[in-house]
């Protein structure tokens, strides 16, 4: 009998770069799709991590979903999608541990200020050393509803076979979102999104960790300053910050390079600014916020995204007038060993790239400390 899934992937170290990404819970919530595999992992539905290892990934990936039972041959077309992604719970630090068994890890990798460290300080140190990734390959499979999840690493002739045991879930909810975050983001409702390099970001949070706040507050106007700024308080240490600046002379170079205006004048300042370390700077704040988009998190739960911070390439960071924060990380992979010789560059682009999601719900009041977990329905 042809198991429900089985993938085999010729380097270990590209997932288990994304996995320890959401590396922060002890259990993830796993769910088999036809387009690849999606981890999500949540603490007391305040914060929660999803790490999509693309079917890309893999260089053979088979699925053969179950049905419900229902004979296809008495449904019309528009009734056949009866297919089931299989969802279960299955132990991540296990699986981490079992992906690491051939020295996948992090004792070649810098360390970083973080208390939760970090594995690599950029998206090109976690692949530094090429000559670990030869030889190696991963088999994961699942054979049947309730059976565990077996992932076979083999290298240099030597292979290990490890059987996780898969749990079913006591909440009732559990299934019922498939592919998407519990905690909601309102896409129709965002007033923040900001594109900037990862790195900047993951210096910035380490730069107020020193300190050990217990709230980060971050505050963004396109148009007067501080523009774009990141806040830690609460901590024993007096209140730290980290502003992201325009660069003025620039911006003055751009005003006198402009056109002139029919009436032979410079046209007047633009309204909006954009500090220089990001690529997308928008923020529409509602009227009844003023100019200023500004919300407060835990520094304990933001500082669980470090390591998506240290091996991602650049940071969407997106808020919604809930005050509910995204933060997507763009991570690159390499060739992942399906190099075409580099005539397609466009194509290796999308093989070769990653995504890992955060959501993180803010606090309701700095002075109380506690979280908005009522927004959390889906």
């Amino acid at each position: 009998m042809e198991p429900i899934f089985s993938a085999v992937s010729n380097n270990a170290n590209h997932l288990y770069t994304l996995l320890r990404c959401i590396g922060f819970a002890s259990k993830a919530s796993v769910q088999l799709t036809p387009d690849g595999i999606r981890f999500s992992v949540e603490e007391n539905r305040v914060m929660q991590g999803l790490a999509f290892l693309d079917k890309a990934l893999f260089t053979t990936y088979t699925f053969n979903p179950p049905t419900t039972g229902q004979d296809a041959n008495d449904m019309d077309d528009e009734e056949q999608d009866n297919t089931i992604h299989p969802q279960f719970l299955v132990s991540l630090s296990a699986l981490l541990e079992t992906l690491q068994i051939f020295g996948i890890g992090d004792t070649n990798l810098p360390s970083s200020s973080f208390s939760n460290p970090a594995p690599q300080s950029s998206a090109a140190g976690a692949f530094a050393n090429p000559a670990l990734l030869l030889g190696r390959s991963c088999t994961l499979r699942y054979q049947n509803i309730g059976s565990p999840l077996s992932i076979t690493l083999s290298e240099s002739g030597i292979t290990t076979t490890c059987e996780l045991t898969t749990y079913e879930s006591d909440d009732p909810s559990f299934g019922t979102a498939a592919g998407e975050l519990d905690i909601p983001l309102q896409r129709d409702a965002i007033i923040m999104k900001i594109i900037m390099r990862s790195a900047w970001l993951h210096n910035a949070i380490t730069e107020l960790d020193g300190t050990n706040p217990t709230v980060l507050s971050i505050s963004a106007s396109s148009k007067k300053e501080p523009f774009f700024a990141l806040s830690g308080s609460g901590g024993p240490f007096s209140e730290s910050t980290v502003e992201f600046s325009i660069d003025k002379n620039h911006h003055d170079n751009d005003l006198n390079h402009k056109p002139l205006t029919r009436d032979g004048e410079a046209p007047s300042r633009r309204t909006k600014f954009a500090p220089t370390v990001t690529e997308t700077f928008q923020v529409t704040p509602p009227s009844s916020m003023g100019s200023r988009v500004k919300e407060n998190y835990r520094f304990a739960l933001i500082r669980k995204a470090a390591r998506a911070m240290a091996a991602a390439t650049k940071v969407s960071i997106r808020g919604d007038i809930q005050g509910v924060l995204g933060m997507q990380f763009m991570i690159e992979l390499g060739d992942n060993g399906n190099a075409s010789g580099g005539n397609l560059p466009n194509e290796g682009v999308s093989r070769n790239v990653s995504f890992v999601d955060f959501r993180f719900v803010p606090l309701i009041d700095e002075d109380d400390g506690e979280e908005e977990d009522e927004m959390i329905s889906f």
